[in-house]
């Protein structure tokens, strides 16, 4: 059942960026970099610190823009060396962003539908389409735009996994162990849950960042994720 652990550095400084990093050790080698990170903790540069020390990096940035300017940002997120970058799964802008990673071994994720939204949020945003819909449709745009993956609530993972296949990474946000509170998402999974609808990655930050103990947290998250089962 094993899977990718990706965890969120949502802080706004980077000293505590660093405090949490430290603190997760040889247990966590991959790390999300969204945009409290990003502007708030002088992201980019820890990004690049992070793969300096052997870290892989997923820069959440959610890119949507005129084609060049999406192609020309995608081209200097993969000079980095990161590993993931998201922009809004929309068919050209994916395009675009295939085209600023060519060469690099950057993998560009497609967002379909946030895991903060709910059927009525899309109603209320103007799509005719309900979630599941919508992030169908999207999932068929974005193999076809030759992407590297989706991000998309595990609720839809097993339909993603059917359009796309295994080739494609399915990265589920959302990820709510037993007795963490929801906070703002809407559509949340268990570690064990979302691996077994088809997730690749899970990417928690809340339930590992916040904890008394982030460590812990994390290894009983990896346990859920290696064995199906909690650690006790």
């Amino acid at each position: 059942m094993a899977g990718q652990l990706i965890v969120g550095l949502d802080v706004s400084s980077r000293a505590r960026a660093e405090e949490i990093v430290a603190l997760l050790g040889d247990d966590v080698d991959f790390y999300k970099i969204g945009y409290q990170c990003f502007y708030g903790a002088d992201g980019f540069a820890l990004g690049k610190a992070l793969l300096a020390a052997g870290k892989k990096v997923f820069f959440d940035l959610k890119l949507l823009d005129i084609d060049n300017t999406v192609e020309q940002g995608v081209a200097a997120i993969a000079a980095t060396g990161a590993t993931m970058l998201t922009v809004h799964a929309y068919p050209q802008c994916m395009r675009a962003a295939v085209r600023g990673a060519a060469g690099s071994g950057l993998s560009i994720l497609g967002v379909s539908v946030l895991t903060s939204m709910d059927d009525a949020d899309l109603r209320e945003a103007g799509f005719a389409r309900d979630t599941a819909g919508l992030v169908a449709l999207r999932a068929q745009q974005a193999r076809d735009a030759g992407i590297g993956g989706l991000v998309a609530s595990a609720h839809e993972a097993a339909m993603v996994l059917d359009i796309v296949g295994a080739e494609l990474s399915i990265v589920t946000p959302g990820i709510r162990p037993a007795g963490s509170p929801a906070g703002d998402q809407k559509r949340v999974m268990s570690p064990a849950e979302a691996l077994s609808a088809g997730a690749s990655h899970l990417v928690v930050a809340r339930p590992i960042i916040e904890a008394a103990d982030p460590a812990a947290a994390a290894r009983a998250i990896l346990a859920e994720m290696n064995t199906g089962t909690r650690l006790a």
